[in-house]
């Protein structure tokens, strides 16, 4: 394994037993991720991305092949901090300060009080969200408790940021200016990230990397390496570039749901 790889997936397979049969979730992945890059994951509902996911952040264990994070098991690097986690809700607690959500972690893991008010001032100005470290979620809007979670996820400072269709609930005004701050965020900390989205702009907006996922069983149909430059203006969307890496992605995805009929 290289030194700048982060997350290698060998072979990787993942079956669930149900009552109505297996279900076999993934099947014969095999992806290298390097240190600082940004993989999103595209594929039709059910194809196994969020699985995927799942799998590196050790809450779901393979059933077949391997796969190591940072060189260890996903068990491992759990227990090592190494990444941080943002699912697709916010999920933050309605009777805690947005201070006192992102700095949850952080009493969870015993730092104490100077370094925690410390951590969270710094990520909350990070994603713009100074100033509101004394209101609670409920009186934020939809994309300011998301930049929360973010702001959580980020607080330990892990290499790694796995984020599970996080702006999927949004609507496209909010999303494309969470996504020009994810970006400017990505760029800043140079975090390893893999993301999962629906979104075939989002993907080739924010993506060093595209991996795109068959139907059940999840496989990887096409890796697709960006030419877009690291300085991404919305505008870019319109550019010549940007819409031949779309076209190849819509093409993978039809194709992988031919192969699935």
């Amino acid at each position: 394994m290289s030194e700048s790889t982060v997350i290698e997936a060998r072979d990787l397979g993942l079956t669930f037993e149900t009552n109505d049969g297996p279900v076999h979730a993934l099947k014969d992945v095999n992806l290298t991720i390097g240190k600082g890059e940004f993989v999103s994951f595209i594929g039709p509902s059910g194809c196994g991305k969020t699985t995927f996911l799942r799998v590196v952040a050790d809450l779901e264990q393979p059933t077949a092949g391997a796969i190591t994070v940072n060189g260890m098991s996903p068990a491992e690097a759990r227990r090592a901090r190494a990444y941080g986690y943002v699912f697709q809700a916010p999920g933050l607690y309605p009777w805690r300060t947005i201070a006192r959500n992102v700095k949850l972690p952080l009493e969870i893991m015993g730092y104490d009080r100077a370094e925690q008010a410390r951590r969270v001032a710094d990520v909350l100005e990070l994603v713009e969200l100074e100033g509101f470290e004394n209101k609670f979620p409920w009186q934020l809007s939809g994309g300011m408790q998301q930049r929360a979670s973010i702001a959580r996820a980020l607080a330990f400072d892990a290499d790694i940021l796995l984020m599970d269709e996080p702006f999927g609930a949004l609507d496209e005004i909010v999303r494309d200016r969470l996504n020009e701050q994810l970006l400017a965020l990505w760029r800043r900390t140079e975090k390893t990230i893999g993301f999962v989205t629906h979104s075939i702009p989002e993907a080739v907006y924010l993506s060093t990397r595209i991996v795109v996922m068959s139907p059940r069983p999840g496989r990887i149909t096409d890796v697709i390496d960006s030419p877009l430059p690291a300085e991404r203006p919305l505008e870019i969307r319109d550019s010549q570039a940007f819409i031949e890496v779309a076209h190849r992605v819509r093409e993978g995805l039809r194709e992988g749901l031919a192969d699935a009929v």
